[in-house]
């Protein structure tokens, strides 16, 4: 009675409830007796079928309540598992009722499934489901033939078992999945005993199995598992019968990452299956050639040309479960790729197989399969690896390969091991350096994580261990002691190798933090420093440490890394302050005494910026200075002299706590003088010292120091009680504008005083709340020497635009509405985070007296309040964001503290804000608006605090209140409480900490959400669109696909009924109502406001081939309501319909309900019909047809015959596609279904005439055709409902019949039922748009080669057709098809026509051309360039004697060119002019004998380096497409290892500039040549003088940010041609014949220099962070004036004399690797 008392207690853990059931019946199975009844008295209990007469007193006694009252669902599953788990049920002990047992607990199971929905519950029952099927096992192994008939594939239970796989096998819990796939194995093993001695692959239960799966589409999730247990069962080669494409099927799904593990383990479980198969059958050793053809074939094809996710989960995934199967195919693979690699018959095929940006190729693959297979000890030793398999230079062009992949396997090969302790050899620490030098700046945050995580793990990580190895080998070798492995060099020499090349790195690593350099890089660089310090400590406890990186920190890397600290990016900032808290040596070490003065006011000046993010870098610089214990002289003497009142008891107190202490009383002090400036007016707050930064820099520095163990306890008590006395005037003050009606505009946007006057509205509405004189007057402010609150009053004019004040600085600042609300709600969340940050950082005191605690619990409950307060009343979205990030940090405490009344704060807080939201009226002062602004964040962050492993019950009774308020409700005091409970319910949907929790009120959700939306209010209508839509996602999941109706975020119908079952009722219900509706024969409009959202949801359900006839929730009952949607007035909702329907109808089933729906149409001869039923039926027609068309598994024969039925059904109703259909909306949607039926048609039978030509179909069509207004013309004057879409699907009807015309009669064109002449002709642009897109098509094709058929005689001789087109056509999408179609025709076929045409000379027609490029929009301006450059190329080529004539085209084209190419041009206009360079280099860029002028040969390649530095890494691409085709020419391809490979931008930029060089050689241009690369060095056109001005004059306004490029890094062009100008001056000994001609650059490079040293005297001493944009930039220009000083200093023979300039070492030493050697003018 105990047990089963406490198995029906659902407070209690369900872990008790179980064991209670557990012990239920082993005490029935020890006590009572005779054994052979206990079967008979169990089952009896379970089916609630007791004979109290025939039990035992005693039993009845101890057990009434079980025998004979009522028992809840939960407690009959426990006692079914104790059934299971407590008795007997090998080697049938039980006999036979102990089989009768067995069946009635599973019946007692199958009907508890359908009442359980709760996620605990639910995983219980599927174990216990397991568990029965593994007593089933038990008992068949002995059992009588009746039970095996009762348990055989074919049985009741069996189908059952099955439905509930089929029903949970895509539930969202991972272990109730792991449970199906348990059960369907032990399933098949039962049948498999119930069939002895049958062919298992061909017994019909597996065989229907396996078809009903293979029939499934792959984004099913349970297919894979059940398909993987059953080739385990059958076998793999049956399966293969079927198909012989599953694995390449497999592969292409492994791009999904939800797939990918169920993907690679039924991949692995076949090739396993296969492989043992082949083997145990072969005679020879031919079966490896079979295995690989299956399997490894489809994998290396995916790794050279499948997309970046799918190759990356298949290397990460598949790849070394298959090596680890069988290490034998690596050869196979290696050879395979390595012969795809070195193919370099012709330079196309040397680039399809090295791979691109978008696709790996061969080398990729090689690369990732070597690199799996050295990771997984497939490979015995790096040496092996280099030498046998592939060459250094091989894997130098994987280093610096276009696709990011493939560099990061290459560096993946050089670091990874399987051995931690393998010596790193020197070829590999080469390579890894020159990786580093190249590939620091990567956008791709994943890329730069792989990098640095490579690096770390497994190259830094090896190097510590191994040369401890080295260290051991050493001292043993001293000792003369024997080795069994020597190395092959002195373990000293690896050593010292080891200590060089990490010295090396960490050079490199600080040389990328120069001026300039963008966040990736500096990220990079800082990540890998960072790892360095932390994987080389400091040497400690006997282990030796081969490399400090504190031993290479000198003054000048010291400072570059304290520069960090200025960065807009904090994630630079987070890695400079570790970095620097890592190293040994600190700031006083490199820093004076008033450097640290300098640094200390720099913080305390950028804690009051304007800008935010300049009071991040502030809390960074304080806390640096804090914990480097370098605070400025005066402010320690201050801490020194305060610390004499307080006893010896604070002694122990460390330095870091006291210099926190003494900087926050020094920010609490500057903090109270801005709280009473920004009372006396907000609006000079916001302009010179907003509060939040004061704010932002006390809470980092509490974060930093460990509160929970303070000495000075009374000090930091009396600071935290001054923290929060600051924060409530900070609230007070910025309150009203954050919860005001309308908190973004609260002051003009301009200075004039009509924006002004129109504002006063806003003021007057938020007057009441206010206490500020900031809101009784609009105001412009303006800034001045000094502010003087009293003499503004005193001076102010009475109007309301006067207010005239000034700031620090004296600089002009206008006060913007974004200023004043930025400071507000950046103030109000600062001090929502310090508020935060207290309650989880400091102590609690648990009464007043303790003496560790700082809060006490009257504080925090003070705290709750604010929150509490700011959250619900708060309309700012960042504002109220923000302040719950604080509050879940103190309701995660509360959680978790010891004290009780705390514990219970959240409960209290809930139920008060439940009573408000209930009593909510119009004059609440809840925000009902901005989605009920912060309340759902309040409700969240109490719900969030909630322990997950309890019962959840403020979850529980917070949905029961909310769905009862957000049902329908018929008075209108409470709809502000429905709308309320409709948002907080969609927060709470969306909240992923609650997980499962909250799906059992998934139903109730949407119920409200479909009902909501018939409500009279458009509040409620709105928020319950926006519950509704969170719905969507949480059942069917966040959105995977581009198609909205994708079947990955779809549900099978059984599925999403055995979920939500209460909704099958509910949704049909609603649906046989709205269809009802449409139905009405009032004749009226009526519009059901819930059918889109009814629509909506069905259309994401679909029927799933093992779902069966007999489901109780069958789909078929919605079929005729969703039908007699289609019928509705609503256009929108028709289309909804016609998709909803699809899903719904099995595919079998489709052509018989094609036919019933075209046999409803009316017939010509009816007299009333209604054209939104036909259009209606028609949709749903044409969806479902689509369906059919594009489903698989279906046989030729029966594809073919079907859909020769429907076409014949369809002809009946012809009428519908010609003129005696006035609709044109339905006449085009059935000319839509014609042309489907051709497109699925129109291709021969075996041994027959195509289908539509046997049914004289095209006569029809043919006739449609030519009746219609396309033929006729169009009577209509004005536009018709209809007339876009019917000309549309007419025009794809009338295409498709020419080229079916086409291709039947060959060279005989004239049966044509139109021309495309007379297509291209018509007045409607639809008409033309969709001609010209079908002969674009045909047109790319051909000129690209993709397909081996020629062009259609109908298409010969079209230029001149064309060329006419181009000239006449206004509307810019069909012109710019035109210019497409002619850039893809060869020149020679029209251009000479230009005149006869035209009217033009070719001549004449490229100028036209290239004005059209220099003045239209983007993709017109685009396919221009690309066709004047396509004529200039083949004037180039045909006029080799008449070039100067040419001359002034040339010129314009290049300047043309040259404009395209600029930053502040769309991405398209830059990627146009990236092609146009790379198709005409060999013309106008490498050519031997150039063609046009140096200037303007040097202007083109100028342009080539600037779309190298882009931003978009699609224009960089590009761009080292330009620098691949110039390596590839005959005069270039010798001066690099680097032809003919695909190379990223970073390395391409390096290799441009060595070819230019090296071209300048060859063409004997270094005079003319160089002092236009000097200019680029010096940087020609940046006047410092301007610049300088302007700096002073412009305000930087909040949020107007100009062009910036994060990517490029200008020093790295300026070192890259310095080195490459300095190594072809030096080696080529070239000198300038006269030097006064480099004068005049060198008197600008000195002139430059002066100026640069007089502008850094005028910057203030910690101009690195008070100015930094400006410091940078004139650090920038500093070195590229050095640079050109030393090189023109070297022409003249002076180098090293008076000037500082770069040395030749700046430059990278990598750079050599660049070019090799070539004759005496190498480079």
């Amino acid at each position: 009675a105990c047990f089963l008392l406490l198995c029906q207690i659902d407070d209690l853990l369900q872990t008790i409830q179980s064991t209670s059931g557990l012990a239920i019946i082993l005490f029935i199975k020890i006590m009572f007796d005779p054994p052979e009844k206990i079967p008979g008295l169990i089952s009896s209990l379970l089916l609630r079928s007791v004979d109290c007469a025939s039990i035992p007193e005693w039993f009845m006694s101890s057990c009434r309540n079980l025998c004979c009252a009522e028992v809840p669902g939960s407690a009959l599953l426990f006692l079914c598992q104790g059934t299971l788990a407590m008795l007997d049920w090998q080697n049938g002990s039980m006999g036979p009722c102990g089989e009768a047992l067995l069946l009635d607990t599973a019946h007692v199971l199958f009907t508890l499934s359908s009442r359980i929905k709760e996620s605990t519950l639910e995983m219980f029952l599927s174990r216990i489901l397991a568990s029965w099927t593994n007593s089933a096992i038990y008992v068949l192994e002995s059992s009588s033939p009746s039970l095996k008939n009762s348990l055989n594939g074919n049985s009741s239970i069996v189908e059952r078992l099955l439905g509930y796989v089929y029903t949970h096998w895509e539930h969202p819990l991972d272990a109730l999945r792991h449970q199906t796939k348990v059960i369907f194995s032990n399933l098949l093993r039962m049948h498999q005993l119930t069939a002895e001695g049958a062919d298992l692959a061909t017994e019909p239960f597996f065989w229907g199995l396996t078809e009903s799966l293979l029939r499934l589409e792959w984004h099913v999730k349970g297919k894979y598992t059940c398909l993987g247990c059953l080739v385990e069962c059958i076998g793999i080669e049956r399966i293969l019968a079927v198909d012989k494409t599953i694995p390449s099927q497999i592969l292409e799904v492994m791009g999904e990452q939800p797939l990918v593990p169920y993907a690679s383990d039924l991949l692995e479980t076949m090739f396993k299956n296969h492989k043992s198969h082949l083997k145990s059958q072969a005679v020879d050793s031919t079966w490896i050639d079979q295995l690989h053809e299956t399997w490894i074939s489809p994998l290396l094809f995916i790794l050279c040309e499948g997309n970046l996710d799918q190759k990356s989960y298949v290397i990460d995934y598949y790849l070394p479960k298959l090596l680890n199967c069988s290490p034998e195919s690596l050869s196979y693979m290696v050879k395979i790729l390595q012969t795809s690699a070195d193919a370099k018959t012709d330079q196309e095929q040397s680039f399809l197989s090295l791979g691109s940006c978008n696709s790996r190729g061969a080398l990729g693959a090689l690369m990732a399969c070597l690199r799996t297979a050295r990771a997984h000890g497939h490979l015995q030793s790096a040496t092996d690896t280099w030498g046998s398999l592939v060459s250094s230079a091989r894997i130098r062009q994987g280093l610096i390969h276009q696709h990011c992949q493939v560099r990061i396997d290459t560096l993946g090969l050089l670091c990874e091991s399987n051995r931690s302790t393998e010596i790193v050899s020197t070829e590999e620490m080469e390579l890894i350096q020159f990786f580093i030098t190249y590939n620091l700046n990567n956008q791709s945050p994943g890329v730069r994580q792989q990098i640095c995580s490579l690096l770390k793990k497994k190259l830094f990580c090896r190097i510590q261990e191994s040369s401890q190895v080295l260290y051991k080998l050493e001292q043993s070798m001293s000792k003369h002691e024997p080795e069994n492995e020597l190395p092959n060099q002195h373990p000293s020499v690896s050593l010292q190798q080891y200590k060089n090349f990490m010295s090396s790195i960490c050079s490199s690593l600080f040389e990328a933090l120069f001026p300039g350099s963008s966040y990736p890089t500096r990220f990079s660089a800082l990540t890998i420093l960072g790892s360095i310090a932390e994987v080389f400590p400091v040497e400690e406890g006997g282990i030796q440490t081969v490399y400090l990186l504190s031993h290479d920190i000198d003054a000048g890397r010291f400072q570059a890394l304290m520069e960090c600290f200025a960065s807009t990016f904090e994630d630079v900032k987070v890695l400079a302050f570790d970095l620097l808290m890592k190293l040994t040596k600190t700031v006083v070490q490199f820093q004076g005494s008033e450097k640290l003065q300098d640094l200390f006011q720099a913080a305390l000046e950028l804690s009051t910026s304007t800008k935010p993010h300049d009071c991040v870098t502030a809390s960074y610089l304080l806390n640096f200075l804090i914990w480097q214990d370098a605070l400025p002289s005066p402010l320690s003497a201050r801490l020194q002299t305060q610390q004499v009142a307080y006893g010896d008891g604070e002694k122990s107190a460390s330095v870091v706590e006291r210099n926190t202490l003494m900087v926050i009383k020094c920010l609490l002090e500057n903090l109270e003088e801005e709280i009473s400036q920004a009372e006396n007016s907000l609006l000079q707050a916001a302009a010179s010292c907003p509060m939040y930064g004061r704010v932002h820099c006390v809470t980092g520095a509490l974060q930093k120091l460990p509160l929970n163990s303070l000495q000075l306890v009374s000090e930091w008590r009396d600071e935290t009680y001054k923290i929060r006395l600051c924060l409530k005037p900070i609230s007070a003050v910025v309150s009203p504008v954050i919860q005001s009606s309308s908190p973004e505009g609260l002051i003009p946007m301009d200075t004039d005083s009509e924006s002004a006057s129109r504002l006063q509205m806003i003021l007057n509405e938020i007057q009441p709340r206010d206490s500020n004189d900031y809101f009784s007057d609009v105001k412009i402010v303006k800034e001045r020497d000094s502010f003087d609150l009293e003499d503004l009053n005193a001076s102010m004019p009475n109007t309301d635009t006067s207010a005239e004040i000034k700031g620090k600085g004296g600089k002009t600042c206008d006060v913007t509405a974004q200023m004043v609300l930025v400071c507000c709600w950046r103030s109000m969340k600062e001090v929502a985070l310090l508020l935060g940050t207290l309650c989880q950082l400091l102590p609690m005191r648990s009464v007043p007296e303790s003496y560790g605690g700082l809060l006490t619990v009257e504080q925090v409950k003070d705290i709750g309040d604010y929150f509490k307060q700011h959250l619900l009343q708060s309309r700012h979205r960042g504002a109220f964001e923000l302040a719950y990030t604080g509050f879940v940090k103190l309701t995660e405490i509360l959680s978790r503290c010891p004290n009780v009344s705390l514990q219970k704060l959240p409960e209290q807080w809930l139920w008060n804000v439940l009573e408000e939201i209930k009593c909510s009226d119009p004059s609440s002062k809840l925000c009902a608006t901005r989605r009920s602004a912060g309340i759902p964040f309040y409700i969240q962050a109490l719900l969030a605090s909630e322990p997950k492993k309890g019962k959840m019950d403020l979850l529980k009774i917070t949905m029961k209140e909310l769905i009862s308020l957000a049902g329908p409700t018929d008075d209108s005091q409470s709809t502000v409480s429905q709308v309320h409970a409709l948002n907080i319910l969609r927060a709470l949907y969306r909240d992923t900490r609650l997980r499962e929790n909250i799906i059992p009120y998934v139903t109730d959700g949407a119920k409200a959400a479909i009902l909501g939306f018939t409500s009279p209010v458009w509040a409620v209508r709105n928020s319950s669109t926006l519950l509704f839509s969170t719905l969507i996602t949480r059942i069917f999941g966040v959105k995977r696909g581009s198609d909205e109706l994708s079947k990955k975020n779809r549900l099978t119908g059984r599925e999403f009924f055995s979920r939500f079952p209460e909704l099958y009722p509910f949704l049909l219900k609603q649906l046989e109502a709205v269809a009802n509706t449409v139905d009405s024969d009032s004749g009226e409009l009526n519009r059901h406001p819930s059918m889109f959202l009814l629509l909506l949801v069905l259309g994401r359900l679909y029927p799933s081939p093992m779902d069966g006839s007999s489901s109780a929730l069958s789909m078929a009952p919605f079929v005729p309501f969703i039908m007699r949607c289609g019928g509705s007035p609503v256009y929108r909702s028709r289309e909804m319909a016609a998709r909803a329907l699809v899903p719904f109808v099995m595919i079998d089933q489709i052509p018989d309900t094609i036919r019933t729906l075209l046999a409803r149409l009316p017939n010509c001869t009816d007299q009333c019909f209604r054209q939104n039923h036909i259009h209606g039926t028609l949709l749903q027609v044409f969806h479902l047809l689509q369906a059919y068309s594009d489903s698989k598994h279906r046989t030729n024969s029966d594809f073919q015959q079907e859909l020769t039925d429907i076409t014949v059904c369809t002809k009946a109703k012809l009428w519908l596609a010609k003129r005696q259909n006035p609709c044109l909306v339905t006449r085009a949607v059935y000319i839509d279904i014609l042309f489907l039926l051709t497109c699925c048609l129109d291709k021969p039978a075996k041994g027959n005439q195509p289908v539509l030509e046997s049914l004289g179909f095209w006569e029809e069509i043919d006739g449609i055709i030519t009746g219609s207004e396309l033929v006729t013309g169009f009577p209509y004057t004005f536009t018709v409902p209809g007339l876009p879409q019917y000309l549309q699907s007419l025009t794809k009807l009338a295409i498709a019949a020419v080229w079916a015309v086409t291709a039947k009669a060959g060279e005989q064109t004239r049966n044509v039922p139109i021309s495309f002449c007379q297509l291209l002709e018509s007045t409607f642009s639809e008409v033309r748009l969709l001609t010209l897109e079908a002969l674009l098509e045909r047109f790319s094709a051909a000129a690209s080669g993709l397909t081996e058929k020629e062009l259609p005689p109908l298409l010969h001789n079209m230029g001149e057709k064309f060329l006419m087109l181009a000239i006449e056509e206004k509307h810019p999408e069909c012109f710019c098809k035109i210019l497409k179609i002619l850039h893809c025709m060869d020149p020679r076929e029209w251009l000479p026509q230009t005149k006869c045409c035209i009217h033009l000379s070719p001549e004449e027609f490229l100028i036209w051309t290239m004005d059209i490029a220099s003045t239209e929009r983007s993709e017109i301006q685009s396919i221009a360039l690309k066709l004047a450059s396509k004529v200039v190329a083949h004037h180039t080529q045909t006029r080799e004697e008449n070039r100067d004539s040419m001359a002034p085209e040339l010129k314009q084209w290049v300047q043309l060119v040259i404009s395209s190419c600029e930053d502040h041009l769309p991405t398209e206009s830059r990627l146009a002019a990236a092609e146009v360079l790379a198709n005409t280099t060999p013309y106008f860029l490498t050519n031997p004998h150039p063609i046009i002028g140096l200037q303007d040969t040097l202007a083109l390649w100028r342009c080539v380096f600037t779309l190298l530095q882009s931003e978009e890494q699609a224009v960089r691409d590009a761009a080292a497409e330009i620098v691949t085709t110039a390596l590839s020419q005959e005069n270039t391809s010798q001066s690099t290892e680097f032809a003919f490979c695909q190379v990223d931008a970073s390395i391409a930029l390096a290799l441009a500039l060595a070819v230019l060089c090296d071209l300048l050689q060859q063409w004997d241009q270094l005079a003319a040549g160089l002092p236009i690369l000097l200019r680029w060095l010096l940087g020609e056109g940046d006047d410092l003088v301007v610049c300088a001005e302007s700096t002073c004059q412009v305000e930087d306004y909040l949020f107007e940010k100009a062009d910036v490029n994060f990517w490029a890094e200008t020093l790295v062009f300026v070192k890259y041609l310095y080195k490459h100008l300095f190594c072809l001056l030096s080696k080529s000994g070239w000198r300038p014949p006269s030097p006064e001609n480099l004068h005049h650059l060198r008197r600008m490079a000195s002139e430059q220099y002066h100026l640069l040293s007089q502008l850094f005297r005028e910057l203030p001493p910690t101009a690195e962070f008070l100015k930094t944009v400006e410091f940078t930039r004139l650090r920038i220009q500093e070195e590229r004036t050095l640079a050109c000083l030393r090189l023109l200093a070297f022409l003249e023979g002076r180098e090293g004399e008076d000037t500082q300039v770069l040395s030749a070492s700046d430059s990278p030493p990598e750079a050599s690797h660049l070019t090799l050697p070539r004759t005496e003018t190498a480079c």
